[in-house]
């Protein structure tokens, strides 16, 4: 952006920032507009370049961020606000922190936001000043790669000015992740590269970065460096007690158990007190990727895992301490039994005095945009994979070539990165994610095809790019052309011919590099690029699933088969800020992955509304983990709770306000036939009872009324798959035996038909008419001999069925409640949840016939001959004291269900 302009936006800004109120798109232009007629600007910026100005300063000063949920334990006891009007806490560090961030370009809103959250955290750790004893336990949830850094950046600043001496931030199981968190730390809080503090050449050693730059009186103390991770040697050559500084001192670790033996061996020999035993300095520990490794995964309470138990001794070291853990799954640490104690290692980690969830701003691109709001913009489903590079694959797969999806989404990239450099971005980085598969030699044969790929149509650009239209005789031009008009043609700044002539630059650049626990692999460093971006595709594993950050990512090709909630969501490094290019971004994802990234969109919403309901109702942490303990889907959320040696694993289930389906059901022709036999008789005995009454909806056959006894008999006829637990007859005629007396005696049930007008004779169930529904199945699940729902919604119903059986009055006041709440979203969409929690509503039974479909031609016959009866139930919320049943999971069977959770190697120096 050129100087007039510049000012222009600064001009724009200031008019913004005296006004009261907030800004709407007109307000913005208007006052671009007041200003383009000023002397200053009058005649110096065009038309378009107003419109484009207009746009930057929507997406910067546009840009919200709400105070997220607090859950509090009830002998919370404020102290920040008082410490404050006494003068007690400092601003030297958070005051340079907040002006890096004004710096860097974010939002004055979110920047008070960030404020007032990371104010609201240290009021819930100890006060410093006060001398007793205490040690405080809480969590934050975020959202993956929604800049929970950024915050607990803010959070170190703000301690150490409040008094904190010790500082210790777990970051990750790996060195790039743990050198990547020591180069925010050094950017935030220190303002030194320690890096460069860490070589002998004293001209090096200066290097001011960061908040360095606004004031360099009190640089704190790291004894660690982007280059290395706590070592005892180098600790104990500086001033070897915490006390004897006066600056603070701060730690980046690994979490790894040696590198915490060091730190724990190193505090006991120069820092504890000799009469104690127990070190005096306050210290505030951040666990980031909290439900990684730090959770006590052992069956017994006396089987402490061992990075759990250091964890807890570090914190009974010290008179005064705080452990905050960051994380955006948060189920593992939610189901921390709180009553966990030991002699020697204390309380166990779960987050006794507060949980806070942060709201995440306006602009992030997270799974809610990307997997529901805008999936057919930005998501590809792949399915040329299993013939070449097949999702389970043993650790000696060979690459000889690759799916043509990959190549496609390779070709993608580059085109992408193409478009950025043409609307003025090569400064900035781009990056494409590859993750298909956990082992690193895989990993590495991945990497060499796809180098080998990039090498050829560079040799391509190279000679024909400068042709002009003649470069389309090229094959591989031709294909690059191919996939700009099926992603980008009609875009900004994307026609082909300028596209063309800048590929040579962007291949120049790209590089494609292994990031994963092999010697093979490479630093991410995005500093080499200098002036201009690092164009890198990154191809890994293990490494690229957690924590660590792609900046500029803008394509992904992601081929895993994890379903835990926690691997899944932390897999999904694409989730993010993508300002400027976010209309670019693509995911190739399995459409079964596509449809459970939708799913666990919903969950994490449904967790997150729910620390606002018990911040509402005052609830405290151990009664909000034991509502996250009774949901059903703690199933299936973590792989925590079921990895152990096939033991049974009680769990408390409550399905008030949920809708569950029959996704997975046996295709055995019998049980099938038994099943539509079952729904016939309901049909049957529901128009033979009096009370139940029908309305026919656009929907289908509706009725009302229906006496919980025909319910029962249908369900307990009624088989699915005997893997999914959600549907056995035996956890549902308990929990509606729980619920029978009151709130479930009487039910609506919708006999399902979809609108489809192509099925020339739709079936008959006991004489209602009834058109089937298409769904795919999964293939592999197929083979196995069972129907799964797979596809991008992996749903038996469709949206809007939870609405039947609400009058209008009921489903507008829903809206307004929704509305007022929380404001409308930005894509006009409601979560199902908000019709589902209405208070009185019966349950719902939706039951529909499904026609099974699959791409594979040659399982088709494997298919069942008629269409397949399914159900779905909505649960409507629960006043019932006790409204939970017990069901002991095979731990086993759930691995079966759902996947192997995510480990860091499988055979020792092989996978990652």
């Amino acid at each position: 952006m050129n100087q007039i302009l510049s000012s222009l936006e600064g001009m724009t800004a200031m008019f913004m920032a005296s006004q009261q109120g907030p800004h709407t798109a007109q307000s913005i232009r208007d006052i671009i507009a007041q200003l383009r007629d000023t002397p200053m600007f009058s005649g110096k910026v065009t038309a378009d370049e107003a419109e484009d100005l207009a746009r930057l300063i929507e997406e910067k000063h546009g840009i919200s961020m709400g105070l997220g949920a607090i859950v509090d334990a009830e002998d919370f006891r404020p102290w920040l606000h008082d410490a404050k009007i006494n003068g007690d806490i400092g601003n030297f560090y958070w005051g340079r922190y907040r002006q890096l961030l004004s710096l860097q370009g974010l939002p004055k809103s979110v920047v008070d936001a960030t404020d007032e959250v990371t104010d609201r955290v240290l009021d819930r750790l100890g006060n410093p000043k006060n001398l007793n004893p205490w040690g405080r336990r809480g969590m934050v949830v975020g959202h993956v790669q929604s800049g929970k850094t950024a915050n607990y950046t803010g959070l170190i600043c703000k301690a150490a000015d409040a008094g904190y001496r010790l500082i210790v931030v777990i970051a990750g199981i790996h060195n790039n992740l743990r050198n990547q968190t020591q180069m925010r730390i050094d950017e935030g809080f220190i303002g030194r590269d320690t890096g460069r503090l860490a070589h002998a050449n004293r001209a090096q050693r200066q290097k001011i970065i960061g908040v360095g730059t606004f004031d360099q009186r009190e640089f704190p103390v790291s004894l660690t460096n982007t280059l290395r991770d706590f070592n005892k040697a180098t600790a104990t050559t500086n001033t070897s007690q915490v006390g004897q500084y006066n600056v603070p001192v701060v730690l980046v670790i690994k979490k790894n158990s040696s590198t915490l033996k060091n730190l724990l061996e190193w505090l006991k020999e120069h820092s504890v007190s000799q009469g104690t035993q127990m070190v005096q300095q306050p210290m505030l520990l951040i666990d980031d990727e909290a439900d990684n490794a730090s959770i006590n995964t052992a069956y017994s309470k006396e089987e402490i895992t061992r990075i759990n138990g250091q964890i807890r001794e570090l914190l009974s070291l010290f008179h005064r301490s705080c452990y905050v853990g960051y994380t955006a799954t948060p189920f593992a640490n939610i189901l921390i039994d709180p009553d966990t104690d030991d002699d020697t290692f204390k309380q166990d980690l779960f987050p006794r005095h507060f949980i806070i969830g942060l709201d995440a701003p306006s602009n992030y691109f997270g799974a809610q945009k990307i997997f529901i709001d805008a999936r057919e913009k930005h998501v590809r489903e792949i399915e040329d994979n299993e013939d070449v590079f097949p999702i389970k694959h043993k650790i000696d797969h060979p690459v000889d070539t690759l799916p043509e999806s990959l190549v496609d989404a390779v070709r993608a990239f580059l085109v992408a990165r193409a478009i950025r450099n043409v609307r003025g971005q090569q400064a900035s980085h781009a990056s494409m994610l590859v993750n298909v598969s956990r082992f690193t030699d895989v990993q590495g044969r991945l990497r060499s095809r796809i180098n080998d790929l990039v090498g050829r149509i560079r040799d391509a650009v190279s000679v024909d790019a400068g042709k002009g239209r003649a470069a389309l005789s090229n094959p591989e031009i031709a294909a690059l052309h191919r996939v700009w008009e099926n992603e980008y043609a009609g875009l900004e700044n994307a026609d082909w011919a300028t596209i063309q002539s800048r590929l040579h630059e962007v291949l120049v650049a790209a590089r494609v590099i292994e990031v994963n626990a092999s010697k093979r692999s490479e630093a991410l460093d995005y500093e080499k690029g200098g002036e201009h971006g690092v164009t890198v595709i990154a191809v890994g594993g293990f490494s690229l699933s957690r924590g660590l950050t792609l900046e500029g990512l803008t394509t992904s090709y992601f081929l895993r088969n994890s379903m835990m909630y926690d691997t899944l969501m932390q897999m999904g490094r694409w989730f993010g800020y993508r300002s400027g290019y976010e209309d670019l971004c693509r995911i190739w994802i399995p459409a079964d992955g596509v449809g459970w990234y939708a799913h666990i969109q919903e969950a994490m919403e449904d967790l997150q509304a729910q620390l606002k309901r018990m911040e509402l109702v005052k609830a405290t942490p151990e009664q909000f983990g034991l509502a996250v303990r009774s949901h059903p889907e703690t199933l299936i959320v973590t792989a925590r709770n079921k990895m152990g040696s096939g033991k049974q694993i009680p769990v408390r289930v409550g399905l008030a306000g949920r809708l569950i389906e029959t996704t997975r059901i046996k295709n055995d022709s019998e049980q099938l036939l038994k099943n539509r036999s079952a729904a016939i008789a309901l049909v049957d005995a529901i128009k033979a009872d009096a009370s139940a009454t029908l309305v026919e909806r656009p929907r289908g056959h509706l009725f009302k009324s229906v006496p919980i006894e025909l319910i029962r008999d249908f369900l307990n006829i009624f088989r699915t798959d005997n893997a999914d637990p959600l549907t056995d007859p035996r956890l549902m005629g308990d929990y509606i035996e729980a619920r029978a007396a009151t709130e479930l005696k009487n039910w609506d049930v919708l006999f399902a038909s979809a609108q489809k007008q192509d099925v020339v004779e739709p079936a008959q169930i006991g004489g209602l008419v009834m058109r089937s529904f298409d769904r795919s199945v999964g293939l592999d699940n197929l083979k196995t001999g069972t129907l799964a729902i797979s596809g991008a919604s992996r749903r038996v119903g469709s949206p809007g069925d939870e609405r039947e059986g609400l009058t209008e009055t009921e489903i507008g006041d829903a809206k307004a409640r929704h509305i007022e709440r929380n404001g409308k979203s930005s894509s006009g969409t409601l979560p199902p949840r908000i019709f589902i929690e209405i208070e009185g509503r019966r349950p719902l039974l939706i039951v529909r016939l499904v026609h099974p479909e699959v791409g594979d031609e040659k399982l088709k016959e494997k298919l069942p001959k008629q269409d397949v009866v399914a159900w779905g139930i909505y649960f409507p919320p629960s006043n019932v004291q006790g409204g939970t049943v017990d069901y002991v999971v095979n731990t086993i069977r759930m691995r079966e269900m759902f996947g192997e959770s995510e480990v860091e190697e499988e055979v020792p120096g092989d996978a990652e």
